[in-house]
């Protein structure tokens, strides 16, 4: 295409009645004070939208304004333009069509960023119009940090050579940012951070180091370097952490805080002696990251209602179970912002302190010392609490505590490990505790699991397989109410897994008067029809089934999760 010529954006917007000229004025006067682009003040101000602001530009220049949530991006030919440049031109190459070039730009008045990409490409260019804020985003999922942690590990698996070297002193003398081992971690939690993975595990193999990344609940394999730097990684780590040096014949936990990508990180570290080296898995928790209000859990409205009025009780029991990984936590911190209030004494016992709550007072187990669930349980109820969270009822003495603090005027949230709502109970009973104490006690039991949303990028209608056939069959879901089956096909949106974030499914057990009488009986399998009857059509697969139904879920992941249910 032609070279475009400059016009103002606030001229375009006014001319396409998108602003009024008084807001522009507005905007004008706070961009000479700040300094910053108009479009980010017009942003900003909420006096338009990016898409409008894109949208307007496609419609003067007569290009296409492209949304690249649902763009298939194409990574060759995306990564001929280096990031520094894509970043500097806010541009990014889209496609390759009858010689020419299809960039995508931010602002496609930038004539200088224009005649630079028409030099670095030399190519003749079409434009196309994206928002910055998808161009920003993409930029950092496509330009992953894969390659650059590749070639740290091979530059230090070159430095190592076949002799042992100590990595402290040659860290001190390089200094800190300088050194390979150093630059390779901190290459590798900043990928980990952006595609938001969850744990990092690094596996010395025979001949291999495998780095994987959890992301969405699943491993995916990051990269593979010369094993012979495995032993520099983890001493590295284990200075980072505090743990033993010399100490490589045991398992060790520990914990450290990194700040990757202006976001404060909590690392726990575990690692475990293997055939070939140490084993360490990493998990991240990124304190920067708000979590959920109960209101975006996605709880069905009833269930929600019923929860949120059960968590303003004074006392009784709040159990949440779930494997691990499964949103526990997360839930249980969506019903405490809610009544933190000042006239709350809240207290939370964890290991380890995963959210970070102003208001309350936390803290931090510590098995070395002997700072136990149970120890410090009975310190926080000789602090005048009215709310206590236990991380998890981990032994009977920890529960028992919990369950009498329940009884005497207090409001205790706490999780358990189990298959679902109804097994709940007798958990707690095979724990040693007694029938009429749980009966009494426990106000509600939620179980709740974690699905894979269908990536919205590559989403398409989906024909179940045989297997599939014969799982809804068996489920007694009839072919009229699969509803609206999807799946993603794969794109870099979704890093090639047809799955972009989670979303919980539910099930919740209200202790009624006649559900606790059932549980104290001596008859266990009363309760267990009561509790059945009680949730008939509103458990774990039911709420699966919706999502499935509604397209946000493949039938694929409620298999998988159905398998949790009914082992």
């Amino acid at each position: 295409m032609a070279r475009p010529i400059k016009i103002r954006l606030g001229d375009i917007l006014v001319e396409q009645k998108l602003v009024s000229q008084e807001k522009l004025m507005l905007a004008l006067e706070e961009q000479k004070r700040s300094g910053r682009k108009l479009g980010r003040v017009l942003v900003d101000k909420k006096f338009v939208t990016e898409d409008q602001i894109s949208e307007a530009l496609a419609k003067q220049f007569g290009i296409p304004f492209i949304n690249l949530k649902f763009y298939n991006i194409n990574l060759e030919i995306i990564r001929r333009l280096s990031e520094g440049h894509a970043r500097r031109f806010r541009a990014l190459l889209l496609e390759e069509r009858n010689g020419k070039m299809l960039v995508g730009m931010a602002d496609p008045t930038d004539l200088l960023a224009f005649d630079e990409l028409s030099r670095i490409l030399m190519r003749d260019i079409d434009l196309a119009v994206i928002t910055e804020g998808q161009l920003l985003e993409t930029i950092d999922r496509v330009y992953r940090r894969t390659e650059e942690i590749t070639g740290l590990a091979r530059e230090l698996s070159e430095d190592l050579g076949d002799s042992y070297v100590d990595f402290g002193a040659m860290t001190e003398a390089a200094g800190i940012e300088e050194a390979p081992v150093v630059r390779l971690l901190q290459s590798m939690f900043s990928d980990a951070t952006q595609v938001r993975a969850s744990d990092i595990h690094i596996e010395p193999q025979e001949k291999k180091l495998h780095v994987r990344f959890r992301i969405d609940g699943l491993l995916h394999l990051q990269t593979e370097a010369d094993s012979r730097i495995a032993p520099a990684l983890v001493l590295r780590l284990k200075l980072m952490s505090g743990l033993d040096i010399s100490e490589k014949r045991l398992p060790q936990d520990g914990r450290f805080n990194v700040r990757v990508r202006d976001q404060a990180v909590d690392v726990r570290i575990s690692t475990l002696p293997t055939q070939y080296g140490e084993s360490v898995v990493m998990r991240l928790l990124n304190q920067g990251s708000s979590f959920l209000t109960l209101d975006k859990l996605g709880m069905p409205p009833d269930m929600l209602e019923r929860f949120r009025a059960i968590t303003r009780r004074s006392s009784g029991m709040v159990l949440v179970t779930g494997p691990t990984g499964s949103g526990k936590t997360t839930t249980l911190y969506a019903g405490l912002a809610e009544i933190n209030t000042i006239d709350q004494k809240i207290i939370t016992v964890e290991d380890p302190v995963e959210y970070r709550l102003p208001g309350i007072n936390q803290v931090q187990v510590n098995e070395k010392i002997e700072l136990t669930f149970s120890r410090v349980l009975r310190s926080a109820l000789r602090q005048d609490p009215d709310v206590i969270l236990v991380g998890e009822m981990r032994d009977a003495e920890t529960a028992q505590i919990g369950l009498r603090a329940a009884m005497t005027g207090h409001l205790v949230f706490s999780t358990l490990h189990t298959r679902d709502a109804a097994s709940t109970l007798f958990r707690l009973v095979d724990m040693g505790i007694p029938k009429y104490m749980v009966a009494s006690s426990v106000q509600v039991v939620l179980a709740q699991r974690l699905l894979r949303r269908v990536c919205d990028s590559c989403s398409e209608p989906h024909s179940p397989t045989p297997q599939e056939i014969e799982w809804l069959e068996h489920e007694g879901v009839q072919r009229d109410h699969w509803g609206n089956l999807q799946h993603g096909h794969g794109c870099s949106r979704c890093n090639g897994t047809g799955y972009r974030g989670r979303m919980g499914v539910y099930e919740m057990l209200e202790m009624t008067r006649p559900l606790a009488e059932a549980a104290a009986h001596h008859d266990s399998s009363r309760f267990m029809q009561a509790a059945r009857d009680s949730m008939q059509g509103k458990t774990l697969l039911d709420h699966a089934l919706e999502q499935m139904r509604q397209g946000c879920t493949t039938v694929a992941e409620i298999m998988r999760i159905s398998n949790q249910v009914e082992d």
